[in-house]
């Protein structure tokens, strides 16, 4: 147990500064969506466009700020492995909703 080792004891925590510009934009975004839905000031179709663009800055704001993923060479493997997960979620919810819209359509009288 001695020799064991940190991989990532070369790489820094992020700092107080950090957290909190993440938290701050974190609340912003959850707020701005809460707003954009109970206010409905927009169409359906055009809050659901800025619902999804909402969720993914509050996602790249979640990567950058609180998991310190970032295009540098040392956290290549990280961003690869971050991608694979992603394109394996979009499979599976992707052939999960293929696979009950087809059930569902099988499935009702006509």
């Amino acid at each position: 147990m001695a020799h064991m080792q940190s991989l990532s004891a070369d790489q820094g925590h992020g700092s107080l500064r950090g957290y909190l510009a993440g938290f701050v934009l974190s609340v912003v975004l959850t707020a701005a969506a809460f707003w954009l839905v109970m206010h409905g000031a927009f169409p359906a179709q055009t809050a659901m466009i800025a619902l999804s663009v909402l969720a993914f800055v509050q996602i790249v704001v979640h990567l950058v700020f609180f998991l310190h993923i970032d295009m540098s060479a040392g956290q290549r493997w990280n961003v690869m492995a971050l991608a694979y997960t992603a394109l394996a979620a979009l499979f599976l919810i992707g052939g999960t909703v293929w696979v009950m819209h087809n059930v569902s359509m099988n499935m009702m009288s006509r």
